[in-house]
């Protein structure tokens, strides 16, 4: 995954994908002089944010992506880290806050991976994420559909599947996920975040810098030039070709406390 991942794709939506890790992070209480762990830091600048914002002492930063590092090493400094790791498999206890800002989407078997992370808190610890919930919106839907198709579906193969898609629990599972794992105080919510763009084309370029990143680096260059052409024209019957176009996200936001 990491070798698909474009720093200045994925920072062309910057303020539209600000507002979710704002609304997490105000979840999270302060832990001063704590320790603090990012899943998924990207660039870092937000994970910098995060490390004043809880006045830890120490946060670290956590991607699988040499190019998102790069960047984000820059910030280092001051309490703040950043590391070269998979948070499918990270395991690095005594955590006092566990965050990850749409990222474990791409790791699968949430009903495993939630005690997981449990475990990597200090007693009294928080567990906070948030992961997109819009895989039924044509975005989504149609890059589906159009990897189902030939070329594609020869060029992907039986076993491409259909990614984070099937990874995303329902908020009431993960209620209950937390609640059997120990949470003794808990805020999960479905939010739909509401965002204006220019045009459909810029919900192409949206998705090109997230969810089609795995089709870029699954497919051939011709051929994922050719996936996004139809995934275009496809998306355009859905939505229609308006200026501009509002593009409603839905997302679920977990904050959990855990006993000490």
């Amino acid at each position: 995954m990491s070798s698909s991942w474009d720093p200045e794709q994925y920072h062309r939506f910057a303020t539209e994908r600000r507002q979710p890790f704002d609304d997490l992070a105000a979840l999270v209480a302060p832990v001063p002089g704590g320790r603090v762990v990012d899943l998924g830091c990207g660039t870092g600048e937000l994970t910098a944010e995060l490390h004043a914002h809880l006045a830890a002492a120490h946060t670290l930063g956590v991607d699988s992506s040499p190019a998102m590092l790069h960047q984000a090493r820059a910030r280092a400094g001051g309490g703040l880290a950043f590391r070269l790791a998979d948070a499918a498999t990270w395991a690095e206890p005594r955590w006092d806050v566990v965050f990850a800002n749409a990222s474990l989407q791409w790791v699968a078997d949430h009903r495993r991976l939630l005690p997981r992370l449990r475990g990597l808190l200090a007693p009294g610890g928080q567990l906070a994420f948030q992961v997109p919930a819009n895989y039924d919106h044509p975005s989504h839907v149609v890059a589906a559909q159009v990897a189902a198709e030939e070329p594609f579906a020869s060029e992907l193969g039986a076993d491409f599947g259909p990614g984070p898609a099937a990874n995303v629990l329902d908020p009431v599972d993960y209620s209950m996920l937390v609640h059997d794992l120990g949470a003794v105080d808990q805020h999960i919510r479905l939010q739909v975040y509401g965002h204006r763009l220019e045009s459909p084309d810029a919900v192409v370029e949206w998705m090109k810098g997230t969810a089609l990143t795995r089709f870029r680096r699954s497919l051939p260059p011709r051929s994922y030039q050719a996936f996004l052409t139809r995934y275009r024209d496809r998306l355009v019957e859905h939505t229609g070709d308006g200026d501009p176009y509002f593009y409603p996200f839905k997302r679920i936001l977990v904050w959990a406390r855990f006993s000490r």
